[in-house]
């Protein structure tokens, strides 16, 4: 991943662990205004998103790839704002655990397979850290 990719991704993480904090823990009149801005911004968002991903006339997703064509609507995308913003009827759920921090990393690396000792003065779970995936877009120019 380039330096460029990395800087983009860790801004983002950054963001978002901000903006879980201050939901946790903001005073609630700071929180309205904040809520009214950042409600603007995630709704322009996933109207720019959607828009991408909006069906050909063949039905057919216009920015996922398929392997000889693009994929059938709804995509992934639409599905997953489906569930994100409708819900399906699943109830909110409430963080039970405290937040973690985005960009610590795990300081011991284990044998694949094998699960880390729990702390017994830590958290009940451990989660392990997502993988950076290494791809180029496929508008990307030839190296």
């Amino acid at each position: 991943m380039s330096a460029v990719d990395e800087s983009l991704r860790a801004a983002v993480l950054r963001r978002l662990a901000l903006l879980d904090e201050a939901a946790e823990s903001g005073e609630a009149d700071s929180l309205v205004p904040l809520a009214r801005a950042e409600i603007h911004r995630l709704a322009d968002g996933w109207r720019l998103l959607l828009t991408v991903h909006q069906p050909d006339p063949d039905g057919r997703c216009r920015a996922c790839p398929g392997v000889l064509r693009h994929k059938k609507w709804p995509c992934q995308v639409w599905t997953m704002a489906h569930q994100h913003l409708i819900g399906d009827g699943v109830p909110h759920r409430e963080r039970r655990k405290p937040l973690r921090n985005p960009f610590t990393r795990q300081t011991a690396f284990t044998e694949p397979g094998s699960a880390p000792e729990p702390d017994p003065e830590g958290p009940e779970e451990v989660t392990q850290e997502i993988p950076v995936v290494v791809s180029k877009p496929r508008h990307a120019l030839p190296d």
